[in-house]
């Protein structure tokens, strides 16, 4: 059994990570990225995560990470432009075909 991360350092480094991995044009969320790092309860730990990436080397795609229901959250004209780029759809701030272009890290990555 893996053994509970604890300094927030290294729970944002596994955030960023896995952020990272998710394909350009797909989408996961909050509680998908936590869910991956084995946080109970960690989608506003992994919305906060999100707040400290300016200047991360590599880039983390924090537009790609939106809520539960596909809705985008924080700076949306920013987002939805770097999404729409990419391809996605937004409407109404929240992304077209959600569940089509869901991605899972749970499933999609071996942690």
């Amino acid at each position: 059994m893996k053994q509970p991360i604890t300094d927030t350092t290294a729970i944002y480094k596994g955030i960023f990570d896995i952020v990272r991995c998710v394909p350009k044009g797909r989408v996961t969320t909050y509680g998908a990225v936590a869910k991956a790092m084995g946080l109970k309860s960690g989608a506003r730990m992994v919305g906060r995560a999100m707040g400290f990436v300016g200047g991360e080397k590599p880039p983390v795609p924090v537009q790609r990470v939106v809520n539960s229901s596909g809705h985008l959250s924080g700076d949306n004209g920013t987002r939805q432009k770097k999404l729409e780029a990419e391809g996605i759809q937004v409407k109404n701030g929240k992304i077209v075909d959600f569940k089509k272009l869901f991605w899972d890290p749970v499933n999609e990555i071996e942690l």
